[in-house]
């Protein structure tokens, strides 16, 4: 395939035939892909080039020629331009369907052609549902500002409203940073490595409102820090404040100093009728309502009995493993990351749950030692980050055989490649997707595996 003769800032017409799985428009010019921002299948539009790869390139629509009727017109397009909401522009029951679709290709591609893809599980409002917000901090004008980067740019774009975030949320953000204003305190300068604050975080605990406020700055020292933390706890919901520290030039949010400013060391939230203790670092999902429809799909899909011996792995705080304590003999927990498994132990305290343990480890190293001395594993929960589960794991699950597998995936991609190597041991149920990342290219879903 040659290039066609296509350059950087040229304008063209294209005939937009399908979405990647980036929610971008895909368009064909003599067979040379191009990814369009901003565009529809179906659609024909006026597009600028804005990068030329050698097998592929990208380009932004100037203008819909041919409208799609699955477009919305009512949302600002600045939320697809960020990246915070880059399917805002496609109706809501469409972008079920297409992230219904993604999961089937994905499957397809690896041979997986039987396996039953059910309906996308959505919501009934499909906006202000993040219970958690990490918005950068610039100086801009010679002010403190907060908004998101432009796609594909370190280019801040000034905003107030997030579209998908937790209304109060965005009211606190905008709080502090006008604090912050009022103190003099200077938003961070990228290019120089000057100024001070990088990032506000604002976490709010859906069901007991609880907020935690984290400030990130360059350095460790912010003039009226006493006064700042003053008046940001002043908002009675505010119930934690701290400051971190990271002086790296890095896209990593975080720095390793964690200091506790005032209030809590954290904030207490609940899933089906648990509580749970959130920490600046701890992993929580972000969407509280398909949490719960998320947990309870798995939970049925374990079918438990009493009886069983489940292992949670990729544990956490211990969100899904206590969750399902109450149907289970015993559930351990287990997760490399050594803090959370003390939250989780914690958060089986706080519940007074007595018949589950959480252990420090990768839970393939765990499962090989429980085989070496006949342990049985009944149900196997797994939640993984997105690239999947390792092949040592897949090696481990295939000697020490779980009657049932319980998968919650967030990539259908690496979600497809697991089942299709475990598929010789196990019979692969029905997939249902869940929309966890309304207005988003994000797509989870639940899957239960029946040992042949």
């Amino acid at each position: 395939m040659e290039k066609p003769n296509l350059k950087k800032n040229q304008e063209i017409e294209l005939n937009i035939e399908d979405l990647s799985y980036e929610g971008k428009g895909v368009a064909k010019v003599d067979d040379f892909t191009l990814f369009v921002d901003n565009a529809l299948p179906n659609e024909t539009v006026k597009a600028v080039i804005t990068r030329v790869n050698k097998n592929f390139g990208f380009a932004r629509t100037l203008e819909v020629l041919k409208e799609s009727p699955d477009r919305v017109h009512d949302i600002d397009a600045v939320y697809a331009q960020t990246g915070i909401a880059p399917l805002s522009h496609l109706k809501y029951d469409k972008q079920l369907e297409f992230k219904r679709n993604q999961v089937v290709t994905d499957f397809n591609k690896i041979g997986l052609k039987d396996v039953v893809v059910n309906k996308t599980v959505g919501m009934e409002s499909p906006f202000n549902y993040r219970n958690k917000a990490q918005v950068p901090v610039r100086q801009v004008n010679g002010k403190l500002t907060t908004g998101f980067y432009r796609r594909r740019s370190h280019n801040l774009v000034p905003m107030e409203n997030f579209l998908i975030q937790d209304p109060k949320i965005d009211a606190e953000i905008l709080r502090v940073r006008d604090i912050l204003r009022k103190y003099n305190v200077r938003g961070y300068d990228e290019k120089n490595q000057k100024g001070q604050i990088r990032t506000i975080m604002v976490r709010r605990a859906y069901f007991t409102g609880e907020m935690m406020v984290v400030l990130v700055s360059r350095t460790p020292d912010i003039s009226h820090y006493k006064d700042i933390t003053k008046e940001i706890l002043d908002n009675p919901e505010v119930k934690s404040l701290f400051l971190n520290v990271n002086s790296k030039n890095t896209n990593v949010i975080f720095g390793q100093k964690m200091t506790l400013l005032g209030g809590k060391k954290y904030i207490d939230d609940k899933i089906l009728g648990h509580t749970y203790r959130i920490s600046p670092r701890s992993f929580y999902q972000v969407n509280p309502v398909q949490t719960q429809n998320l947990y309870q799909m798995a939970i049925d899909k374990a079918e438990l009995t009493g009886k069983e011996n489940v292992v949670d792995a990729y544990s956490g705080i211990g969100t899904i493993g206590l969750s399902l304590a109450d149907k289970a003999k015993h559930v351990t927990g287990i997760e490399v990351i050594e803090d959370a498994v003390k939250d989780a132990d914690q958060n089986a305290k706080l519940n007074n749950i007595t018949n589950a343990d959480f252990v420090v480890g990768k839970t393939e190293d765990v499962l090989d030692e429980w085989a070496k001395n006949d342990i049985s594993v009944d149900v196997l929960m797994v939640d993984p980050p997105r690239k999947g589960l390792a092949s040592s794991l897949i090696d481990s699950l295939k000697n020490i055989k779980p009657e049932k597998i319980v998968y919650i995936s967030c990539n259908p991609a690496t979600l497809a490649r697991d089942l299709s190597l475990l598929s010789d041991t196990y019979e692969i149920g029905d997939v249902t997707p869940v929309d966890m990342f309304p207005m988003t290219n994000h797509i989870e879903s639940v899957t239960q595996l029946k040992l042949k």
